[in-house]
């Protein structure tokens, strides 16, 4: 990803240029128009590392799905939002970081009035940026509710915007992305090297699109206005994530500040706050995952996990570590992939959706990819990975044939077991599947558990009239307030 330092480096080169000659009263080093390209990297970037980030001052959806805990101080992992108005700062880094940079591109290109092959290549543009604040969006509403949608982004116009109906910015969503999607052309030009998830290749974002669309289809499943089977079937026709290690990659360059989340928290911050759970680690152990060794360190020849939500403090020596890949500095952020839709499908099948296959192979296919990735990811035998999956997959508690359960544990469970680090994702399909049975904090009870992020502490005082609004129209701004999507 050199990349991001060259362009980086053209920016600056750019504004050192034209500063030799300046107007009076420009100054050189706040340009007052900046490209789209720039900004488009910049959202990128800023969405994904929000995305992927562990910090608990802006992202605990790791420590809300229980695959990790925290050694010594357990505030978060017992729910206390309020401190460090996590949801504000949550809120903030996709409004102001990434949605409003977006905007302000697609402003831009609307301003330039572009004809011929530059309005080709300015509309694959504008769709992948709508792909982009699709993917945004959806987080938004699924982790609060009602949002800021219609009236977002007026700036003085209106700083206190009213918060739309979730249901109904999804289905605003679904439709400017099947808007993107029948925009793209792979015949003309986007971004570029400026695209640092694709270098602007058109079939790519294409198959992004369509895997973002089957997930926003299996999310609504348990809603029946959204029409579902028809979102998921059209998605799989237009064609979605399909082979072993294929998917949205987002790959860091391992220089400051473009690190990879766990190696800036461990090696750059000299920080070991944080340990896998005793959750995770217990129900890997129950079925021999092979996974282990690919995720975690053993502890006196055995994995040994944190009992999660407990409020003593522990030495970092006592446990399972996080195994030496994830403390590579370039450790890539997955976005969507080839597992994630084979879940998705094994599930579309059990509800009757025409995908193809049966659940059991869309099931197989789903867990031996997820062994797979981490298999290649750090530098594993491919060919002893697949003996493993085959033998996993064999075991009478993993089989999708004689697993304990319904077909929602039976994929839940296993679906939460591959999400493992992609938190907002593990976290999201706990709430919908209601599995696997998560571990009770001391002193909590099991509907303590949260199902949605308060909403920004800071929106009670600076948008106190809609903010009231949204809290009412959801069932009260409270982490146990299930959303539309999730359906008990």
């Amino acid at each position: 990803m050199k990349k991001i330092i060259y362009l980086l480096l053209g920016i600056v080169s750019i504004i050192g240029i034209v500063s030799c000659d300046l107007e009076d009263n420009i100054d050189p080093k706040n340009p007052s128009e900046v490209s789209v390209d720039a900004l488009l990297t910049t959202a990128e970037i800023a969405f994904v590392d929000q995305y992927n980030n562990m910090s608990v001052n802006r992202n605990i959806s790791r420590l809300l799905a229980q695959y990790w805990m925290q050694r010594t101080y357990p505030n978060e992992s017992r729910y206390n939002f309020l401190d460090r108005g996590i949801p504000d700062t949550f809120w903030a880094e996709f409004y102001r970081d990434v949605l409003m940079d977006l905007e302000a591109a697609k402003k831009i290109i609307d301003e330039k009035g572009f004809t011929g092959a530059n309005a080709l290549k300015a509309k694959n543009q504008i769709a992948i940026m709508e792909i982009l604040e699709v993917y945004t969006f959806t987080i938004l509403t699924e982790t609060f509710g009602n949002i800021p949608y219609s009236e977002a982004f007026l700036g003085r116009e209106n700083t206190t915007p009213k918060y739309d109906d979730a249901s109904t910015v999804y289905a605003d969503l679904l439709v400017r992305l099947n808007k993107a999607i029948s925009d793209l052309d792979s015949n003309n030009g986007t971004f570029g090297a400026a695209d640092l998830l694709f270098d602007g290749d058109v079939d790519s974002w294409m198959k992004l699109a369509n895997s973002l669309k089957l997930r926003m289809g299996m999310r609504m499943a348990d809603v029946p206005s959204f029409n579902s089977k028809t979102v998921v079937e059209e998605a799989v026709a237009g064609g979605v994530y399909s082979a072993d290690l294929e998917g949205a990659f987002f790959g860091y360059i391992g220089s400051v500040p473009y690190q990879n989340t766990i190696y800036e928290g461990f090696v750059v911050d000299a920080r070991k706050d944080y340990i896998p759970s005793e959750t995770l680690i217990d129900i890997m152990n129950a079925v021999n995952d092979p996974r282990l060794p690919y995720l975690f360190t053993e502890k006196d020849g055995a994995y040994v996990g944190k009992p999660y939500g407990i409020t003593a403090s522990s030495s970092y020596g006592a446990h399972s570590h996080f195994s030496e890949t994830f403390f590579d500095p370039k450790l890539e952020v997955i976005l969507a992939d080839y597992s994630e839709m084979e879940f998705f499908l094994a599930e579309a099948v059990e509800r009757g959706y025409a995908v193809g296959g049966t659940a059991e192979s869309h099931y197989n296919n789903a867990i031996t990819a997820n062994i797979l990735y981490y298999a290649n990811l750090t530098g594993a035998d491919a060919s002893a990975a697949v003996v493993a999956a085959t033998d996993y997959l064999a075991q009478p508690e993993v089989a999708y044939t004689t697993a304990t359960g319904t077909w929602q544990q039976k994929i839940g469970t296993q679906k939460w077991i591959a999400m493992y680090n992609r938190g907002i994702e593990g976290w999201s399909e706990w709430r919908r599947l209601d599995f696997p049975i998560l571990a009770i904090p001391t002193g909590k009870t099991y509907a303590d558990i949260p199902v949605r992020y308060p909403y920004p502490f800071d929106e009670n005082e600076m948008n106190e009239d809609n903010y009231n609004a949204a809290a009412a129209a959801i069932g009260g701004d409270e982490v146990s307030t299930r959303l539309w999507w999730d359906i008990e």
